[in-house]
């Protein structure tokens, strides 16, 4: 029992030790939360005599689930094993496996994936006699995920959402596509959700029996649950009551997923009693870190007040960085990693940013500096899918010939060129020793067993890559791109096949291309284009970054939660990337965007940097850009900048001995000369001194541990 108590904190015990009851543990980033809900769960089991049958642990994320189970074997040992511990969606799969057939459920149902899921959309489309060019499937599926998620059956659906046409399609199809699914004996993710708590609502004694079973539920990242996870687990813990959540409304940063941030700010009201403990004392980060996270954070409304503390170093002062243009930025991120490393103060660095185009230049400067790195969440740049696509059309341009290009926008977007036309034209080819462009010519001329319609769509796609050959000739790189994507209407096949943010990312990564294909065109028609195209290919190469492991991580802002590094990088700082412009007219959003960055900023460890470009091409456009308006709300005396650094050594924010100044004491600094201090007080952990300086107007302000000041008398 001691042993379980001995390395926890005064308020970790608190909450480890807390009566059975409602429990909410509000707990700040790198304050141990994982550690509090092991804890529990052990003691639990060691002191209050629980059986570890009677306790379900649930988290958020299968490696979540996995840091779990280990932790808790190291403190339980074989005991861990009786425990019931997973996701969401695993122990509701286990559950509807168990006592589904209550719903009509065969116990041996399938889980539909996401791409399964848009052809099963896309089918019922079909079956509706609905054209699903018309009516995308992405946005059908999204609308139905959204509307299981809010617990809303088809006819709930339909008495909601009856006002406007695209409402009244989803309705149809949602019925069908739920007919579907029942003659495949299939469930999407969303069906796990609802139908638990269908299974609990509508069967009672299902519902006691496990409430009996589990007297004690634990959930982690409760600031993520939507509106299925909340009821299930109020139904769960309905009995009982001994429910223990713990999470933190500051980093709640998935409204997009459907999770509700409500759910942990009305835990309180919706469990008269709850005992509330506060996770304070952060073991990750510097004091200045930390300190400047809250002065961002404490703008939000939607929140509850926590005074982080560390009994960490203050650490080095936050670098504010302003590039001229996003190359700039990315040269100057990329050099100053490269000199963390070299004299290994870095350990591991993350470059952090708000959307997935915006790797592209740190990518290119990477791979400059020989830095391997790895890309997190997503494809390096020049191998996403809508990127690849288009640098085929453009390669196919400059070499018709180029068979695997050919073979990759044959029918992308579609252009009713089937599989079985594709492969009696590779069949033709091969059976003639003819190339695939020249196969596809003859296909198109000659009957050669084609049907007339299929010859008349190669001929319709040979036309257009006619046209880009020729224009090839004559246009710079930057307007044949914009040629092919107009003639392909590729930003509509990405919009209709992927809706909403997934759709707008991908689009947003070809205005990026096209930025990279601009700054060819002063070469000329040809070869400007030969060498974008070199660039290209070069940089898609990840053969150069070797087999040892990367100390760099290129990552979202999204994808760090849960994430600690000792350098962080988050670059991108202006009015409309971070916060992002759609959110501006949402005062909801616009908080989220702030959680965002609070996030950002407290997965760094010991130093962290704030990035802007003061122009930026963006969304197509290169423009000056404003400084986001979270740089504001950080106090000063808790930043640099590079100039400064250069002018005097880097040192922690708050040195352990600091040489004092009074008024009246004459110094001389490197830049400004002979002044006298008319002032000097504390400021958190350092001196400010202010200096009146010999020949100058005015007075300046100094942090006494950076100014490098030096004592005349």
């Amino acid at each position: 029992m001691p042993d379980i108590l001995a390395e926890l904190n005064p308020a970790q015990r608190q909450a480890v030790v807390a009566p059975p009851g409602p429990l909410l543990i509000l707990a700040g980033p790198g304050s141990g939360k994982t550690r509090v809900i092991a804890h529990r769960v052990a003691y639990l089991i060691q002191a209050r005599g629980v059986s570890p049958r009677r306790i379900m642990a649930v988290t958020f994320t299968n490696k979540a689930a996995r840091e779990m189970k280990e932790r808790l074997n190291r403190l339980l040992g074989p005991t861990a094993l009786e425990l019931t511990v997973g996701t969401f969606h695993a122990i509701c799969a286990r559950i509807l496996r168990q006592d589904g057939a209550a719903l009509g459920l065969d116990r041996s149902f399938v889980i539909y994936d996401d791409d399964e899921q848009r052809g099963l959309v896309k089918e019922s489309l079909v079956d509706l006699g609905l054209d699903p060019k018309q009516h995308s499937p992405g946005a059908v599926l999204g609308a139905i995920s959204a509307a299981k998620s809010q617990l809303m059956e088809v006819e709930d659906f339909r008495r909601r959402h009856a006002q406007d046409y695209f409402q009244e399609v989803v309705g149809r199809v949602y019925e069908r596509y739920q007919e579907r699914l029942r003659e495949s004996k299939a469930l999407d993710f969303d069906d796990l959700l609802m139908g638990a708590v269908q299974l609990f609502q509508r069967h009672p004694p299902v519902l006691a029996r496990y409430q009996e079973r589990y007297q004690h539920l634990l959930v982690d990242e409760f600031q993520d649950t939507n509106l299925a996870q909340y009821a299930l687990a109020r139904l769960l813990a309905g009995g009982h009551r001994h429910i223990c959540v713990v999470g933190d409304p500051d980093q709640s940063i998935y409204s997009w997923r459907s999770a509700d941030i409500r759910n942990i700010l009305s835990f309180e009201r919706d469990f008269p009693g709850a005992q509330v403990v506060y996770l304070e004392q952060n073991y990750r980060s510097t004091q200045t870190v930390l300190q400047a996270a809250h002065a961002v954070i404490a703008k939000n409304k939607e929140r509850k007040e926590k005074q982080l503390w560390t009994e960490n170093a203050a650490g080095p002062p936050i670098m504010m960085v302003e590039a001229y243009d996003e190359k700039e930025e990315a040269q100057w991120v990329a050099l100053e990693v490269e000199r963390l490393l070299s004299q290994e103060k870095g350990g591991q660095c993350a470059v952090m940013y708000r959307t997935n185009a915006q790797s592209r230049p740190l990518e290119e400067a990477f791979l400059h500096l020989g830095l391997p790195y790895q890309l997190v969440g997503g494809t390096r740049f020049y191998e996403r899918r809508e990127v690849r696509d288009v640098v085929a059309y453009l390669r196919l341009a400059h070499n018709p010939y180029d068979s695997a290009s050919l073979a990759r926008v044959l029918n992308v977007p579609p252009r009713g060129i089937g599989a079985k036309t594709i492969e009696d034209v590779s069949r033709l080819a091969r059976q003639r020793e003819l190339p695939l462009y020249a196969a596809l010519q003859l296909a198109a001329a000659e009957d050669v067993g084609l049907s007339a319609a299929a010859r008349q769509r190669l001929g319709g796609f040979l036309e257009l890559l006619h046209r880009l050959m020729a224009a090839a000739k004559e246009l710079a790189p930057l307007a044949l791109l914009n040629l092919a994507l107009e003639r392909t209407a590729y930003r509509q096949y990405l919009v209709e096949s992927e809706p909403g943010r997934p759709g707008e990312e991908r689009w947003e990564n070809l205005l990026e291309l096209r930025g990279v294909a601009e700054e060819y065109g002063e070469m000329g028609p040809g070869v400007g284009l030969e060498a974008f195209l070199e660039r290209v290919a070069l940089h898609s190469d990840t053969d150069e970054l070797g087999e040892k492991p990367e100390r760099v991580t290129l990552i979202t802002l999204h994808q760090a939660k849960g994430l600690e590094f000792p350098a962080v990088f988050i670059v991108g700082l202006e009015e409309g990337i971070l916060p992002h412009s759609r959110s501006f007219d949402d005062p909801a959003q616009m908080e989220e965007e702030r959680r965002l960055f609070y996030v950002g900023m407290t997965r760094a460890q010991e130093r962290l940097y704030l990035v802007r470009a003061f122009r930026r091409r963006y969304l197509g456009a290169s423009t000056p850009r404003l400084p986001s308006r979270y740089l504001a709300d950080i106090p000063a005396l808790l930043t640099i900048t590079p100039r400064e650094r250069g002018r005097a050594a880097e040192r922690p924010a708050a040195p352990a001995a600091l040489a004092a100044y009074r008024a009246g004491e004459k110094v001389r600094h490197a830049q400004f000369g002979d002044g006298i201090v008319v002032a000097a007080q504390p400021a958190r952990d350092d001196l400010e001194v202010t200096i009146a300086f010999k020949g100058q107007p005015g007075v300046r302000k100094f942090l006494a541990s950076l100014a490098q000041l030096e004592k005349t008398g």
